[in-house]
Formats: C-alpha cells, sequence, structure tokens
C-alpha cells in the first residue's frame, strides 16, 4: 500500500496556503490540480530531495519548470 504524505503549499495565482496529500509512487509525476481557494489550475511536480523526502514543487501554468 502507498504511504500519503501530508504537505502544506503555496497557492502560486492567490498565495493562500493549502494542505494536500501526496501519494508517494507519484515521485517524479507531473499533474494539474486546481486550487481550492481560487480555482485556477496547479501545476504539480513530486520529486524526492536529496536526504530521501518526498518534495512538491507548485508552479501557474504560465511558469516554466
Amino acid at each position: 500500500m502507498n504511504q500519503l504524505t501530508e504537505k502544506l503549499i503555496d497557492c502560486p495565482y492567490c498565495g493562500e496556503t493549502l494542505e494536500i496529500l501526496i501519494d508517494s509512487s507519484d515521485m517524479g509525476q507531473q499533474y494539474i490540480e486546481d486550487c481550492q481557494v481560487c480555482c485556477k489550475p496547479i501545476n504539480f511536480l513530486v520529486s524526492e530531495s536529496i536526504n530521501g523526502e518526498l518534495t512538491v514543487s507548485v508552479y501557474s501554468e504560465d511558469e516554466a519548470f
């Protein structure tokens, strides 16, 4: 069974802090999820840090990553 990790992110549009759950099987994946506050599409990029911790980077639609 995959482990869910709770992370806090800031919406790149409205700046609101959101609590999200990341599935460890999403490692290396990119996906889009709407902000729970302003409803704009947030690009998520799930990766692993040097120390093995799950990290999440978020970008607006017009940002390159």
